[in-house]
């Protein structure tokens, strides 16, 4: 019973015992499409034991969100996508008696600890690239198979030789075929660097292959592979900036007219997808010739190619078949408040839920498109190693840290330096949202937005966490320019080492 992480199998277990004693569950996760995923997976796996389980969402698992869990009278509740920076508050209602607490989380945990706890940075891998909140509980969802085969003493392997199961049947037995949303979950959390998935992930993307429900390939690393039509994939591309192509509608199309290229057909712009693959090498062969062509830095241009994740039973030019363009769909949906519809989705509903994800995800978009655009005409502040923008209540908080990932490089916005982005909190009129985003390369530097919003939101009242790459904190109204000042200096302190 080892699983594909074999350094976090005996906690991935110990989870996975205490939830099949359950009479019940009470499932609690986090709303981006990481905690979603993460929802889902847990959700499968508890189904299928046949333990039965409500799901709960909270945009923020704070005091009084983990009091109100408390107050459910569910004897054991299952954490997931958070839960490890809460500790101390959860231990509190644990020692109390009100609930044992089960967590797969892969965010920083506080100086406190509890019986049920599977999180990759307890065993030395690290949680912002290596394993995703959903990959976590996908490794109970393992363990809770491997527990059931046991008792059941059979063996779904042994069933496939024996010709009584399909490999389908023989991959949900043993929640394999879960992997597919852990990779969901890994992407939507920003965890392919360089290209692809790395560490953990991978071993949970093997088990999807095997499975049957992954597919991999190297690829154009672009977004909306799937779904935009082939000017609108061009015209959008904007992380390779890609002179006369990039952000120019009419570059983009007199590009696709110079191909030898079909591309359209019965009067309709072809999707990245539907090209066979020598069309494909057609347009990627152009595409970095042009970059060559224009002085684009050929680290940059190496980034137009990577690895591809692909649900391997969702339709071809679908959302859902890009690992990609699954998670922005279920970012769509709890982020206003629907988070019932992402999970939904995640469960299976193709009819009404998926219908109802897609009006969100068209709002999303205007939502995302109209942020960069005031980030874009309002500018940000630079401070020495920092870079800042407040937006007050002109941009949703739920989607403030989106917007300012998606910023990074735009014009007058710095790639090189991270992006702390403000929001006014819908509920708390005293308090400020902060979203802050970095990339990789500065990770790889020495940056670690998690210790540093943490760190600088507690010298100011509020509180906050995340990942190196990612984090997010609360801060009080009056606070901002403090928190700024705080921030920026424990970002050159990391840069300077």
């Amino acid at each position: 019973m080892t699983g594909p992480v074999p350094a976090l199998a005996d906690r991935a277990s110990a989870c996975a015992d205490r939830l099949l004693a359950a009479d019940r569950v009470l499932l609690a996760s986090h709303i981006d499409a990481d905690g979603l995923t993460s929802a889902a997976v847990a959700a499968s796996a508890l189904e299928r034991a046949a333990i039965p389980f409500e799901v709960v969402f909270e945009k923020q698992l704070d005091a009084e969100a983990i009091a109100g869990i408390a107050a459910t009278e569910y004897e054991t509740v299952w954490f997931t996508d958070f839960g490890s920076g809460q500790l101390d508050i959860i231990s509190d209602h644990e020692a109390a008696g009100a609930f044992t607490p089960v967590i797969a989380d892969h965010h920083q945990p506080v100086d406190a600890d509890t019986a049920f706890h599977c999180n990759p940075l307890l065993e030395g891998i690290d949680g912002a690239s290596e394993i995703s909140g959903a990959g976590t509980a996908y490794l109970i969802a393992r363990a809770m198979a491997d527990f059931a085969n046991v008792d059941d003493e059979s063996d779904p392997q042994d069933a496939v030789a024996d010709g009584g199961a399909t490999a389908a049947t023989t991959a949900r037995a043993d929640n394999r075929d879960l992997a597919a949303l852990a990779v969901v979950g890994a992407v939507g959390d920003m965890q392919a660097s360089s290209g692809e998935l790395h560490g953990a992930n991978a071993a949970i993307v093997e088990e999807g292959v095997a499975a049957g429900v992954l597919e991999t390939g190297t690829d154009l690393a672009l977004y909306g592979t799937q779904t935009r039509p082939l000017p609108k994939l061009l015209e959008y591309a904007t992380d390779v900036y890609i002179p006369g192509i990039s952000n120019d509608q009419n570059g983009a199309l007199r590009f696709l007219d110079g191909l030898d290229l079909e591309t359209k057909r019965d009067g309709d712009w072809r999707r990245w997808a539907n090209l066979d693959a020598d069309e494909k090498q057609t347009v990627a062969s152009a595409l970095i010739e042009r970059a060559v062509s224009r002085g684009v830095p050929a680290s940059k241009i190496e980034t137009l190619v990577g690895t591809s994740y692909r649900l391997a039973a969702e339709p071809v030019g679908t959302e859902l078949r890009d690992a990609s363009e699954f998670s922005t769909l279920l970012n769509a949906t709890a982020r206003y408040e629907r988070a019932d519809v992402g999970l939904a989705v995640c469960l299976g509903d193709r009819d009404g839920a998926l219908e109802r994800a897609r009006t969100l995800l068209r709002n999303h978009r205007r939502n995302l498109s109209a942020g960069i655009d005031l980030v874009t005409s309002e500018g940000v502040t630079t401070e020495d190693h920092v870079q800042w923008f407040h937006a007050g209540d002109r941009i949703r908080e739920t989607i403030v840290g989106i917007v300012a990932g998606m910023a990074l490089g735009n014009d007058g916005v710095d790639r090189s330096r991270p992006i702390l982005a403000f929001a006014d909190k819908s509920d708390e009129e005293d308090a400020v949202k902060v979203s802050g985003r970095g990339s990789h390369a500065l990770v790889r530097q020495g940056l670690d937005l998690s210790a540093v919003l943490g760190e600088a939101a507690r010298a100011v009242g509020g509180d906050g966490g995340g990942h190196d790459v990612a984090a997010g904190a609360t801060v009080p109204a009056g606070e901002v320019e403090s928190f700024v000042a705080l921030a920026d200096g424990l970002v050159g302190e990391q840069l300077s080492e």
